[in-house]
């Protein structure tokens, strides 16, 4: 029940997310020489990760329930020209075992996913299932305190404390997601729903709320500059709850 349109993140290419997902590639194109690195999407959308990774030489498996969004997949990756390497299932994770064989992936994908569906710890033991031994799951969630902030400095009080106190950082009935994650949260919920140990922890978009457009918009050196800082201050401690969202890479044990 969770369609790839949650997934389509600012980010993809050259920031935090991308460069780690890139070393794990790596990775496991160093362990299994002579193949193509396994890539599972779950929740992917139309290819927003999909047809970058396949670029990259990887076999990417795309499941999502949405037939609009895999029939644009089909289409993206055609026109990048690796729909070779792409292959779009129909499909869900609460039924990820029907149609992803049990550690099959070198890396599994769960982007904009654990936010939206009904049972958070039974998503990332079906991600983790999907994983091979020292294979690794990569997870992107919506941060609360992140929320939290951007509504105080908008002046929606109310739905700042709702965020801020709610069990699940939902701001009440008509909040579209089922929850929002706080990095001991996320990390707690990756390393006991699974055989998994939580290798990454960063932010993604730490920033981005904060540059004013007008530097982000300053042609190529400024968005060199940017991304530069974004790529240190997602590592820093600090302010790792105050990024829009935050990534966690997890491995298989």
């Amino acid at each position: 029940m969770v369609s790839g349109s949650t997934a389509e993140v600012a980010g993809v290419a050259g920031g935090p997310v991308h460069r780690a997902i890139t070393v794990e590639v790596t990775s496991a194109r160093d362990r299994r020489p002579g193949r193509p690195p396994r890539v599972l999407d779950v929740g992917g959308g139309s290819g927003a990760w999909a047809v970058p990774l396949a670029r990259l030489g990887c076999a990417v498996t795309v499941v999502d329930n949405s037939p609009n969004a895999l029939a644009a997949l089909h289409r993206r990756a055609r026109e990048a020209g690796v729909h070779e390497l792409v292959t779009p299932v129909q499909g869900d994770v609460d039924a990820l075992a029907d149609v992803a064989p049990a550690g099959g992936a070198d890396v599994v994908l769960g982007h904009g996913l654990l936010e939206v569906v009904d049972d958070a710890a039974a998503a990332v033991s079906a991600l983790a299932a999907a994983t091979a031994e020292g294979g690794a799951v990569s997870v992107l969630v919506t941060s609360r305190y992140a929320a939290v902030l951007a509504r105080a400095l908008t002046g929606k009080l109310a739905e700042a404390r709702a965020l801020l106190v709610d069990p699940d950082g939902r701001f009440g009935p008509d909040d579209a997601l089922r929850r929002r994650l706080d990095a001991g949260t996320l990390r707690v919920l990756l390393e006991s729903a699974g055989p998994l140990r939580v290798d990454v922890l960063q932010g993604d978009g730490v920033l981005e709320g904060w540059i004013p457009g007008s530097v982000r918009d300053g042609g190529p050196a400024a968005a060199r500059e940017v991304a530069e800082l974004e790529h240190l201050a997602a590592a820093a401690p600090p302010l790792l709850d105050v990024a829009a969202r935050l990534h966690a890479l997890a491995r298989r044990i």
